[in-house]
């Protein structure tokens, strides 16, 4: 396993806020929406307020029972107040196991069981809805509500006022994190991250934002319960940038956000992007004085990155894409201007980052890894994940020896640009790749906001699309964008809303063909 010095040798979740304010308590933090543990605390504090609110958060989950090495399940509705309670539970030495808000009931459950009886910090509208048929009493250890009451439950409400408890700071070596894969193919995975691992993907995300030389406010719309959040805050607190906080992605709440905070640093996924260039136009400005864009998680289309680079008024705006994986944090990425991001390949995904992260490309059936055969990108970094919880044989697997293979499959450029083609579960016969066809298709229609090739019952590739406010698809204009391509099938077309998704806006392909088939 990959290591990196004992001297720097881990990331302790549950004192960030408090090592942050020691140095700037000042600085701010601004959200679009209200706190549910905290009522009453407003959508603005600084930095020393929520190194406070995750003291208390701590205090209140130790009087609750939790104590060091406990899991601890956070599965509520989507708020920061997330990364408050699991960083609470971080601070005396408990394992927050982020499961999203988007996850059914029924993998929800699953997780539990895999977790054997951890604690549960949920809400009443999770215990009416997704987790109503969910025999909870047998899977968990005790059920903490983060707001209001319940029978046979733990109210955090009532527990205001316990005793501080001093941070506990386990071996480095230890779960310290669990979050799970994207679920795109069936049941996510519990990733174990340690404090060790953890300070392993610090240190690309530190070295990005070290090129940032002017005090930027950074507005940050990723899923709360992902690692790239608790890494994104570990990043940016210590370094005394404004935070914006968003859980709404709708364009019209993001255009008025933005027109008010004037944000200079702006990261989210690339679907949220994609969603966002019906406002690069907005008369109020949204992207006016953004400097940087941030996308992660996923390569983006390079005609979103031409719009929004686009609507900055800022002198040489960049648009960073970073390539990673949930086991591994960010592996490769590279940056694009005005002048070139038009013009992009799609695919290429960019270039380690030198003394951190490497890829290596291993072929496929024996064949040498090219464009026309392309091999698994195998790739290594000191933030690899430390196993699956509950399965180490699937995890070693995909473990070979200081290297792992995500089982996506690309080529490396001639100069050296690591370019992803797929993932090997999504291939669709006769389509050397699903992602190029989906760049090259939505380049030429620009009404759309998502295009997803999947496979149909005989294994043709359906390209299945959403447009703007759902206007329908003209087939003329469908036809002529889709005409280098006439092994594609008929376009479905479907709301944005309908597309089944991951807590990364991902769509989950496999889930998709699924609901088309059973259509069908």
């Amino acid at each position: 396993m990959p290591r990196i010095p004992v001297r720097r040798s881990g990331l302790y979740l549950g004192v960030v806020a408090e090592h942050a304010a020691a140095k700037n308590a000042g600085t701010p933090l601004t959200l679009d929406h209200d706190l549910d543990v905290l009522p009453g605390t407003g959508r603005e504090f600084t930095v020393a307020a929520l190194a406070e609110h995750v003291d208390d958060m701590a205090a209140r989950l130790w009087a609750a029972g939790v104590r060091p090495g406990a899991h601890v399940a956070l599965h509520k509705t989507s708020n920061f107040d997330i990364y408050i309670l699991a960083s609470g539970a971080s601070r005396i030495g408990a394992v927050p196991v982020m499961l999203s808000p988007a996850l059914p009931g029924e993998s929800v459950a699953a997780l539990l069981g895999r977790l054997k009886r951890p604690y549960l910090v949920t809400d009443t509208a999770k215990l009416d809805g997704s987790l109503a048929d969910v025999p909870l009493d047998g899977l968990t250890e005790r059920i903490v509500l983060a707001a209001g009451h319940r029978a046979g439950t733990v109210s955090l409400t009532d527990l205001a006022g316990a005793p501080r408890q001093k941070p506990v700071f386990n071996d480095p070596d230890r779960p310290a994190l669990m979050t799970h894969t994207s679920g795109t193919t069936g049941l996510p995975k519990l990733v174990v991250h340690s404090a060790r691992t953890l300070r392993g993907r610090f240190r690309p995300q530190n070295r990005l934002a070290g090129l940032i030389r002017k005090r930027e406010t950074v507005a940050v719309h990723v899923s709360f319960v992902h690692s790239r959040m608790f890494l994104a805050m570990a990043v940016l607190l210590p370094r005394a940038f404004p935070v914006v906080l968003m859980e709404h992605g709708d364009p019209e709440r993001t255009a008025e956000l933005f027109a008010r905070t004037r944000p200079g640093f702006l990261e989210t996924h690339p679907n949220s992007f994609l969603e966002w260039e019906e406002i690069a136009d907005d008369p109020r400005r949204p992207f006016a004085n953004v400097k940087y864009f941030s996308s992660t998680f996923d390569a983006i289309h390079p005609g979103t990155m031409d719009r929004l680079l686009k609507a900055s008024e800022r002198r040489s705006p960049l648009f960073f894409q970073i390539y990673g994986q949930s086991e591994c944090g960010p592996l490769v990425g590279r940056g694009y201007t005005r002048r070139n991001a038009h013009k992009a390949n799609g695919r290429c995904l960019g270039y380690a980052m030198p003394g951190i992260t490497k890829f290596r490309l291993t072929g496929r059936g024996g064949k040498r890894p090219s464009k026309a055969n392309p091999g698994y990108i195998d790739v290594y970094t000191p933030g690899r994940a430390v196993t699956y919880y509950g399965e180490k044989e699937r995890f070693e697997k995909q473990a070979i020896g200081d290297w792992w293979r995500g089982m996506d499959i690309g080529y490396r450029s001639r100069w050296g640009c690591l370019h992803l083609l797929d993932r090997e579960v999504d291939h669709i016969p006769g389509v050397h790749s699903t992602l190029e066809v989906e760049d090259a298709v939505l380049a030429k229609l620009p009404e759309l906001t998502e295009l997803v090739l999947v496979p149909g019952p005989r294994q043709e590739p359906v390209p299945v699309v959403s447009t703007r406010k759902d206007l329908p698809l003209d087939p003329e204009r469908w036809r002529a964008a889709a005409a280098d391509y006439p092994q594609l099938a008929a376009p479905v077309q479907l709301p944005l809303s309908e597309l089944p998704r991951t807590a990364t806006m991902k769509v989950q392909r496999i889930e998709l063909a699924r609901r088309l088939q059973e259509q069908t």
